[in-house]
């Protein structure tokens, strides 16, 4: 997919990098949040099932969910009710672990000097608890939060922020995300993309720019992949 936020290609000094998503992408992070928030839903007698959760919830940003639940009369309660689910969602983070085959390809890129970075909608609080329960903070130099950017995904600033930072080369780096949000994000700042089939279809993912879509770390299309792009010489 071409870029619709176009990136000046980085001079030969550039490297490649891989940037990630975090919740879906780095572990299945998606039940823990449906419960939490339906539990500061119940209050308001609003129930999602896994659908609901998916369509109105998963990869948007805390704005945008507010906005769609309580179209028209957000208030501070409401404001507030997001602040009570990520603290939810941070109580029961010790239980997560990695996708499968996250840890291995993690260990391969610090072999191979390729950087790594975080790309995220989720607050920074819970990104760091994430990354600490995982075990996997030191593998990642740089973690963009779409908050604190003028525009978080879909819009394409956040992926085009976190090849910035780690000085990526875009024609040789990727991205994995799990939503269509993030997808679009990734795709449309130009990175080869990679999606994590955890909540959504290879042809969702697909169907928002994604190259293939993967159920974990472990799939033999993205090793070879990671040799034909990544490890690539540049002429």
């Amino acid at each position: 997919m071409c870029s619709q936020f176009p990136l000046e290609r980085r001079p030969l000094t550039a490297k490649p990098c891989l940037l990630f998503d975090m919740d879906g992408t780095l572990s299945d992070t998606d039940a823990l949040h449906h419960v939490a928030f339906n539990r500061v839903l119940e209050p308001f007698d609003i129930h999602l099932d896994f659908d609901a959760y998916r369509t109105q919830i998963l990869g948007k940003s805390n704005s945008e969910i507010v906005a769609g639940l309580f179209p028209g009369k957000v208030t501070d309660e409401h404001e507030r009710l997001i602040d009570h689910k990520e603290a939810l969602f941070r109580e029961m983070a010790e239980t997560l672990a990695p996708i499968d085959g996250l840890v291995e390809l993690l260990r391969w890129t610090r072999a191979q000097g390729v950087p790594c970075g975080i790309v995220t909608n989720a607050p920074r609080e819970n990104a760091e608890l994430t990354l600490a329960a995982l075990g996997l903070g030191d593998y990642f130099q740089t973690v963009v939060i779409g908050h604190e950017l003028p525009n978080p995904k879909p819009h394409p600033m956040p992926y085009a922020t976190g090849l910035a930072s780690l000085n990526g080369d875009i024609d040789r780096s990727l991205a994995f995300e799990d939503s269509p949000t993030g997808v679009t994000s990734a795709a449309t700042a130009g990175l080869k993309t990679i999606g994590l089939t955890t909540s959504f279809s290879e042809e969702a993912l697909q169907g928002k720019g994604a190259f293939i879509g993967i159920k974990d770390y472990t799939d033999a299309r993205l090793w070879r992949l990671l040799e034909e792009r990544v490890l690539a010489k540049v002429a």
